[in-house]
Order: C-alpha cells, then structure tokens, then sequence
C-alpha cells in the first residue's frame, strides 16, 4: 500500500483534486487544499497550473509534513476526504442498426480485419468514408451491434456534426460525453482538455471496446478522442478520407443494382416491386445506389403514378429529372423528389425551418414561424420525418440531414426570396429569445439583467412551478440556443444576441455547461465590443465570458476579460456591474489560491459599491450585492485559515439570504459554513447545515451542488465514524 505521507501519493491526490474541479466538491476541495499548502509551507504559494508546478507543490507538501507532526496530520485527513479520481463503471451500447440492411462484405472484412488485429502498441483505428446518404454510418453502426460480444467492456457512439466547420463539435465536448456514456457522472467530469483527455485514456485502458465517431470533420477534431489502449477499436465515420490520421481506410461506395433491387424489395415488399416493374429501372438510376435516396423512393414505387414535377405552388422543372444530377448527389435528388410531393403547408415548413442548422425542431417554434397550431406542426414534422425529409432525434424532435437542409435552404430562397427567408430566421430567434429570457427570469429571479425583453417580461416571466423547471427548459434548449446566438450575430441583431447570453447565466451557474456555452459567449463579447465598447453591457458580456472560461481552467484568458470588464463598466459609469466585475475577479483569485488577494478584491468590489448611491439604477439589488461580498469574503478567510473570521463573515451573509430574499444563496453560504466547521475539524457543526441546505437546493433542482452536499455529508459521517 502507497505511504500516503510518500511524493507519489502527495502528488496523487494534488492530482486528483485538480482534476475534479468540474463540481463543487472538487472546487472546496481545491481551495481547502490551498489554504492547507499555505499552513505547510508558512506563505502563499500559487496554485499549480500544468503537471511541473504540481511536482513542485507536491514536493513542498511532502517536505513539510515530514517535519511536523501536526501537519503531517492536518494533510492525512485532507487527503482521506479529498475526492478520489472520478470511476467510470457504465457498460454503453450503441444506437439501434437499421433493420434491413444489404451487401458491405467487402468493408465489413476491412473492419473485422482490423478489429482482429494482434495488439502491438499502434491504435486500432478505421475509417469509414463515402459520400452522404451512402450509408457510411449505418455500416459502422451495424458491424458494431453484429459484433457486441466482441466488446464485453461495451460500445460507444459520438456524433462529431462534422457536416461544416461550423457544426463540428468540440473534442472537449465529445470527451464529456464519451465520459459520461462509460458511467462517469456529469459532475465528475474534469473541466479542462488535458484531463478529459487523460481520464478517458485512464478509463477505456483496461477495457475492451468499440468507440464509433460518427461524422467526423478533420483529423484535428478526432485526435484527441484517440487511445492505444490495447482492446480499443475506434471506428471514425466521414464523408471523406482525413489526411494525418494513420487509420485503416474502408472507403463506401454505391450498391449495386442488384443490391439496391433487394433492399428495395426488403423495403417494401416483393409485390410492390413487382408491381413497379415499369418504373423500377429509371427508379435505380436516379437512386445512384445512395440506401438514403433508395428509402426515399419507396413511396413512388407503391404509388408510380404519383411523381409530379414541380414543387408546391412552383413551375414545372426538370432539374431533378436529369439523371446526371441524380447520380452526382442522389441525396439531394431524393430530397426534391419528395419535396415535390409535398402538400403546400409541409412544403413551407420544410423550407423555412432549414435556415439554421438547429439541433433539435419541436412543433412549438415551428407552429410560431408558420403560423399555425401545434398540433399541426407536430402532425407536419412527423410527415417529413416519414418521407425521410427530417431525422427523429433523442429527445423527440428533429432535424435535417446537412444535404436535405442545403437543398431546403437552396428551394427556400428561390421559391420564397430573400425578405420571407429573413423574416423566418428573424421570428425563430424571436421566439428563442423570448422563451429563454421568460426561463432566465423565472430560473433566478434575483439576478439582475440587461435588456428590453428583461424589463417587459420581469412581472411574468413565463408558466413555470419553480426555479427548476426553467432550468430544465434551458438545458433543453441549450443547442437551440446558441445556434439563435450565433444567428442573431450573423443578422447583426446586437440586442438579441446580448439578451440570449444573459439567458444562459442559469445553465452556466446550477447546470455546469460550460463547454457547450462558450461558442455564444464569445460571439457576446465580440458583438458588444463592435457595437457597444465602453458600456455596462459590454462589462457584463465580459464577465458572463470570463465566469465560463474560469470554469474552464482557462485562468488567463479569464483575467483579461475581467479586467477588460472593469474598464468597461468604470467608463459606463456604473458602480454595480464595475463591483461585480471586481468581485469575479476576487473569485478568480480564491481559484489561484491567493487568498489575500481574493479578500482585497472583495473589500474592493465594497468600496465601488458604497458609491453606487441608493436612489440609483441597481439600488434595489445591493444589500444582496454585499451580502454575496460577505460570503466570499469569509471563504477567503478560510483559505488564510482564519476560521472564527470566516464564520462570522458567512453568518452575517446568511442573515440577509435567509430572510427568504435568496434562497438559492442561502443554501450556498449554510454551504460555505458547513465546509469552514470541516476544515476546522468539527464534522458535528457542520451535518446540520448540509441538511438544511439540501432542502433549498433541492428545490431548486441544482445538481451540481446537491452532489456536492452528498459528498461533504459522507465525509462527516466518515469522520465521525472515525472519531
């Protein structure tokens, strides 16, 4: 067993506690583990930033406690309650295969092959390519459930979006998924890049899987979803082949038309085939072999007389009649084929919702942009999910395949022209905004915002039972959600996009999705420094930014955004956001472990608050404003282990909070001194006000810190226990 007084452990549980700061069990222990590295090494020391600072820390920590006694103790007890690298214990499976299924043995005995491959230190990687709608995906997805036994440690699946640069997901992104789907929970999962990284290759090292990145981009977006663990087989699925990734090419092609007869005839019945005798051939060459453009003729094979040629309200064309421009993109082919079957209402819909790359329609944006009711926006995204126009996501919703969209977006602007295309992306961010400002509103009725819709919606803010529910809308929506950000930034619309990010604040602070969030906080500050410089809206973009990349690790971009926060704010005029400013500042110090610094930070967000005046605009909001001070300011106290200070200072914060004015705040300063009993040794104080703060938080359906509260009342039991 591992000496826990050893470097090796010291540096393991630095380590551990680094990376676990994603939640709030990780950021107390963070900060505990300063203020204790203070005591051991008699002065401030920063906190490690990369793996040599950590070896360095590690080794003051091991020199320290060698020689007291007390210390030695004080790290001991640290170090049995501080959390442990996060488990991943979950068996994932992969989406269901599609039923019928034709051909591929050539591809098949390339990924067999590969998959059988003797473990010699190299990956085992493939990399499935072909053109959309060839059924790249469908092959990859169908070796992987043919083979499950294969793989006892389970199977995952990533959908990369990898259509555009626009769409491609994140690799950090996709860590946290793949974590979560081998069992880690959502809280667990480390913030930064590196030990997402780390903890995947940790978690899959010893298993044996089969990993499915669907629709991939580029090398670059996979790289770091890569392992050479030696019973992993990850599978990459593109439309291309990606050049600098050393992967086993198993290129797609189009059936051929004897495999396209039978899955045809799989699809929908031998007589129906039969009976389509006259069409059928001229029904193959257009298909191209695409399974995709095959599904979506079946309807002209059960009904051959029905294939007109125009669209809904359109002159006759011929342009999807040519067979040569069938055979280049039989997806988009299909698409118009159907297309042009279409009623006109369905028609419309189908062409004004696929302006945006949304993530997931549901029928209550797509009955406000078309103007009818949401039954009938149900019963029509269900018809063009049926005629393969629309794809059924997780949730119940739908979106677009990214070639059937380019031929929507392509059919919507020549048959409805420019001014309707925009007054539709218009009303869909419209009514994005206006749902997720009345869900901000009623998520953390408290927290002050910027904006008209914030002032004509603050007396009602939308049908929610409680704080938790809009939270769930917002998590919802989160994908929706930044598509409208980055929309209303391409439409030059400063005021949505400023009113969307504020309306995020929520999923930022209770939900944690911090990596999600960022690409609409970034269009934030880069639309308020364009259009608003020098203004209290531009401190608050600013600060929304710099909060999530704190959230991040990302401490030095984090600064840069304060600071540019403080100027902004101070040249506004306008001493509540300049205080707010300094104050996340303060919060960014108490992250670095100087506590002195995080405390002269928070008495210096007093100062500004003090000249704010108490007629002014932001009035009302600052007894809350200094109450949350106080609470800071006594886990900066804490840190320098200043203990009675501490208790004092987060009582008189309590004191405002507990009046019913906060809840939500309440519950995390009954937090703060819960941890602050711990640190002092006192496990008994500190069951009661983890109890009552559950209560709260319960309520407010905050898991981040609920999970957090589990931890710190399992750790007074231990101690108690121990005792």
């Amino acid at each position: 067993m591992l000496d826990p007084m050893s470097l090796a452990a010291i540096t393991a549980v630095l380590g551990a506690v680094g990376a676990g700061l994603a939640n709030e069990a990780g950021k107390w222990a963070w900060e505990t583990a300063g203020g204790l590295v203070r005591r051991i090494a008699g002065q401030e020391v920063a906190a490690p930033t990369g793996p040599a600072e950590l070896s360095a820390v590690a080794r003051l920590v091991h020199e320290g406690v060698r020689h007291d006694p007390a210390l030695a103790r004080a790290w001991a007890a640290f170090a049995r309650t501080a959390p442990l690298r996060a488990t991943a214990d979950g068996v994932p499976a992969l989406p269901p295969s599609v039923r019928f299924f034709t051909d591929r043995q050539g591809p098949m005995r390339l990924l067999e092959r590969e998959a059988s491959r003797k473990a010699d230190g190299r990956p085992r990687l493939a990399l499935v390519h072909g053109p959309e709608g060839i059924g790249t995906s469908a092959l990859a997805v169908h070796w992987g459930c043919k083979e499950a036994a294969r793989f006892p440690g389970g199977q995952l699946y990533a959908d990369l979006r990898g259509a555009s640069a626009g769409t491609a997901v994140d690799s950090t992104v996709v860590l946290r998924s793949l974590l979560v789907q081998l069992g880690m929970d959502q809280d667990d999962v480390p913030p930064g890049a590196a030990d997402r990284q780390a903890a995947f290759r940790r978690c899959v090292a010893d298993r044996r899987l089969l990993v499915v990145l669907d629709h991939a981009y580029s090398s670059a977006q996979v790289r770091p979803l890569l392992t050479s663990a030696p019973e992993v087989f990850t599978v990459v699925v593109a439309r291309r082949p990606l050049p600098g990734l050393d992967a086993v090419p198993v290129p797609v092609g189009p059936l051929s038309d004897k495999d396209a007869r039978r899955l045809l005839t799989d699809l929908a019945g031998s007589d129906t085939v039969a009976g389509a005798r006259s069409v059928l051939p001229r029904v193959l060459e257009r298909c191209g072999g695409s399974p995709y453009a095959l599904r979506a003729a079946v309807p002209l094979l059960s009904e051959p007389e029905r294939e007109p040629l125009s669209g809904p309200g359109e002159p006759r064309r011929r342009t999807a009649e040519d067979p040569a421009l069938s055979a280049a993109d039989p997806v988009r082919a299909a698409a118009e084929r159907t297309y042009r079957g279409l009623e006109p209402g369905a028609a419309r819909v189908y062409r004004l919702m696929s302006l945006r790359e949304w993530p997931a329609l549901g029928p209550a944006v797509v009955a406000d942009v078309a103007g009818v009711s949401e039954a009938e926006a149900a019963r029509i995204l269900g018809a063009l999910a049926d005629g393969q126009l629309l794809e059924p996501t997780d949730t119940g919703r739908f979106r677009y395949r990214p070639a059937v969209r380019a031929h929507a977006e392509e059919t919507a602007f020549r048959t409805d022209g420019i001014a309707a295309c925009s007054a539709a992306m218009t009303g869909t961010v419209r009514w994005y905004l206006r749902l997720a400002v009345r869900a901000r509103l009623a998520a953390l009725p408290q927290a002050w915002a910027i904006g008209p819709l914030y002032d004509e919606l603050a007396a009602s803010p939308g049908p929610y039972r409680d704080a938790g529910e809009a939270l769930t809308v917002l998590r919802a929506e989160l994908g929706n959600l930044v598509q409208a950000v980055l929309a209303a930034e391409e439409f030059g619309d400063p005021d949505s996009v400023h009113q969307l990010c504020q309306a995020l604040w929520p999923l930022q602070l209770k939900a944690g999705h911090h990596d999600e969030i960022l690409p609409a906080l970034r269009a934030g500050a880069r639309m308020v420094d364009a259009r608003h410089p020098g203004t209290r809206l531009a401190g608050r973009m600013h600060v929304l930014l710099a909060l999530n990349l704190l959230e991040l690790r990302e401490d030095e971009e984090a600064e840069s955004h304060l600071t540019a926060a403080v100027r902004a704010e101070e040249a506004a005029g306008h001493p509540r956001g300049q205080a707010s400013a300094v104050e996340s500042l303060g919060l960014l110090r108490l992250r670095q472990w100087r506590f002195q610094e995080a405390y002269a930070c928070f008495d210096e967000a007093s100062a500004v608050l003090d000249g704010a005046g108490t007629d002014g605009e932001g009035a009302r909001d600052l007894p809350r404003a200094r109450a949350l001070l106080e609470r800071h300011r006594g886990r900066a106290l804490r840190g320098l282990g200043r203990f009675a200070e501490a208790r004092e200072r987060l009582e008189t914060a309590l004191g405002f909070f507990a009046t019913g004015a906060d809840p939500y705040n309440a519950a995390r300063t009954l937090t703060d001194l819960a941890e602050t009993h711990l640190a002092e040794g006192d496990p008994e104080g500190a069951l009661p006000l983890i109890d009552e703060a559950a209560v709260t938080l319960d309520k407010e359906k905050a898991a981040h810190h609920l999970a957090h509260l589990r931890a710190l009342r399992e750790r007074c039991l231990s101690a108690l226990a121990r005792d």
